[in-house]
């Protein structure tokens, strides 16, 4: 028995041709490009996921801070819709948020949120008809649309709407 035969099959070497290493190498770099390409959708994912949970969170503040108050006045004396008051500490009815944009946005308390400095809040109430809950109404009686949305830099991210009787 030849003391090479154990390393020589029909003439070859054992081993990889270059060929073979070159494949091996080009397809564990498409393996590792594939996973780079995975790991930034999946980091971006998780960026849109964490701006959409803080968005339903300061929507979530506008509802807990409005849902005390009554929808109109409480002086029957005025009949003005929308802020009669001058300052956000003053609002004492729904209808005072009408057309209030908070930037930094506010907690239920009124505070300002200046951690989150690059959302804002933007709050519509509107009257509707009490007949169709879609159509919107000039007269300021039965129920009124609570529409908040929330903004990173000025791109939308989230928007809720909730309706209340105004008595």
């Amino acid at each position: 028995m030849n003391k090479h035969s154990h390393n020589n099959r029909n003439g070859k070497e054992n081993g990889f041709s270059l060929i073979e290493v070159l494949l091996a190498v080009v397809i564990m770099s498409l393996a590792v490009l594939s996973l780079l390409a995975a790991s930034a959708a999946f980091t971006q994912a998780n960026s849109a996921g964490t701006d959409l949970s803080t968005a339903e969170f300061l929507i979530e503040q506008i509802r807990e801070l409005t849902a005390m108050l009554p929808v109109i006045d409480p002086d029957p004396g005025t009949a003005i819709f929308g802020p009669e008051e001058a300052a956000l500490a003053d609002y004492d009815d729904v209808d005072d948020f009408h057309n209030a944009t908070f930037s930094p946005p506010i907690s239920a308390s009124r505070l300002p949120l200046n951690d989150f400095s690059q959302f804002s809040q933007h709050v519509t109430v509107q009257t509707i008809e009490p007949a169709n809950l879609e159509q919107v109404s000039a007269t300021h009686k039965g129920f009124v649309r609570v529409i908040v949305t929330v903004s990173i830099n000025s791109r939308e991210i989230s928007s809720a709407n909730w309706i209340r009787a105004t008595h």
